[in-house]
């Protein structure tokens, strides 16, 4: 009701969410709640340990982190609350070997030594083992 109360009258988000006078007013006086209080402390420290693991730790890695920082909390609460301050860890890329320069298979020699120029026809044949881009 709180965010709806600026666009809707009073009585009108009242009426249609049952609500009495009294108890949205007394609701509004009311303190948090020890999980609201929690809840709020929670999104803070995953938010810090968010930053201090340079945003790389999913749910279980965050999960025994604020364990050695003295805050037990379940995994499913982290992944809640990740989930709703819009926190993902960032994915690197691991590093992926295209060449195996440790093998026992033979290699041909470079016998043109890179001179193209050959003085007659169907001397020398080369070839490209690249892939093709596609056109844009």
């Amino acid at each position: 009701m709180k965010e709806l109360r600026p666009n809707y009258p009073l009585p009108l988000l009242r009426q249609i969410l049952s609500v009495s006078a009294s108890g949205y007013y007394s609701w509004l006086d009311r303190p948090l709640s020890k999980w609201a209080k929690e809840e709020a402390r929670l999104e803070i420290e995953i938010k810090a340990a968010d930053q201090r693991t340079r945003q790389t730790y999913g749910p279980e890695r965050l999960q025994h982190d604020l364990a050695e920082n003295g805050i037990r909390v379940g995994i499913c609460r982290i992944k809640r609350i990740r989930r709703k301050l819009g926190i993902r860890c960032i994915q690197k890329k691991k590093f992926k070997a295209t060449t195996d320069l440790k093998h026992a298979l033979p290699v041909a020699e470079n016998l043109l030594g890179q001179q193209f120029k050959v003085s007659e026809p169907n001397k020398v044949w080369t070839s490209d083992i690249s892939v093709p881009q596609k056109a844009a």
